[in-house]
């Protein structure tokens, strides 16, 4: 599966730095299949959103991946890709830009000529081939549908993909300057929050999490002194805070890290696909 991780300290702007791979003697990368791309986004103070990303295929590739990436925004995305569609290609690579907000996706769609026959004229902001830049270009067109409203138009393009497509899973991170978004769905992965208050359980810590794996590292040190929500595949440090999103659930850190949670989709996938049911190549980025 592909790694996600969210970060808001909105309306705060933070330093923090990133590592999206483990060192190349890490025991962790030795016993996992090694993945197929790396990216983190973020947005400059004027609002604009930022991505750095790039495929691993190629030993210069991974050495950019390995190098920290010191950035300050006020909500952080990074994203470990394993391929399920599309080439390793930059265009390929989470996240993905749409209309000034950033979006990274974990799982697989299928039918995606159905996808874009929906997506319809939104298909211009897609510049490449995974399932996951054309599920964003629902949310999108959904969005502006719903006059803006970034919740109602994730909701409803979920719930237009669990009845109408093949799904495996849909789970995502979405941010604007200053919100995020973050919704799991159906139960097939997990993905977890955190709402973490200022130095953390001890009141007097940066924040310093890294994902089991080994795959994501943050570390920022203005978070002993300001609260914070992550959002990531995996419970990331010893904090007894970390709560699992429930399938369907769509999360939302407003602009004040005010958070809200709301059930989005009640139902199974109208055709719930598994493993077995996945090419070998899409399988292998899911297992």
């Amino acid at each position: 599966m592909c790694r996600l991780f969210g970060l808001s300290a909105a309306p705060t702007r933070v330093h923090a730095t990133f590592w999206l791979l483990e060192a190349p003697d890490s025991l962790a990368r030795q016993s996992r299949r090694e993945p197929d791309g790396t990216g983190l986004g973020t947005f400059t103070a004027e609002g604009e959103p930022e991505v750095d990303k790039r495929p691993l295929a190629a030993y210069e590739d991974r050495a950019f991946a390995e190098e920290a990436k010191q950035c300050k925004s006020s909500t952080f995305i990074a994203h470990i890709r394993y391929a399920s569609t599309g080439a390793l290609e930059p265009r390929n690579t989470h996240p993905f830009q749409q209309q000034g907000r950033l979006f990274a996706h974990d799982g697989v769609i299928g039918d995606l000529p159905a996808l874009e026959d929906e997506v319809g004229d939104y298909r211009t902001l897609v510049a490449g081939d995974t399932d996951s830049e054309r599920f964003f270009a629902l949310i999108t067109k959904h969005i502006n549908a719903n006059g803006g409203a970034v919740g109602a138009g994730i909701a409803a393009a979920t719930r237009w993909v669990a009845d109408s497509l093949p799904v495996y899973a849909l789970n995502l991170v979405l941010a604007t300057q200053t919100e995020m978004w973050a919704l799991r769905y159906p139960d097939t992965h997990g993905l977890c929050v955190l709402e973490r208050a200022a130095g953390g359980p001890h009141r007097d810590r940066y924040l310093n999490q890294a994902s089991a794996a080994g795959r994501i590292r943050a570390r920022s040190g203005q978070l002993a002194e300001t609260p914070a929500v992550v959002v990531a595949s995996e419970r990331m440090d010893e904090d007894l805070g970390w709560r699992e999103l429930r399938p369907g659930e769509l999360l939302h850190a407003d602009g004040a890290l005010a958070v809200t949670r709301e059930l989005v989709v009640d139902h199974p996938p109208r055709q719930q696909l598994t493993l077995t049911d996945l090419d070998a190549h899409a399988a292998a980025s899911q297992a």
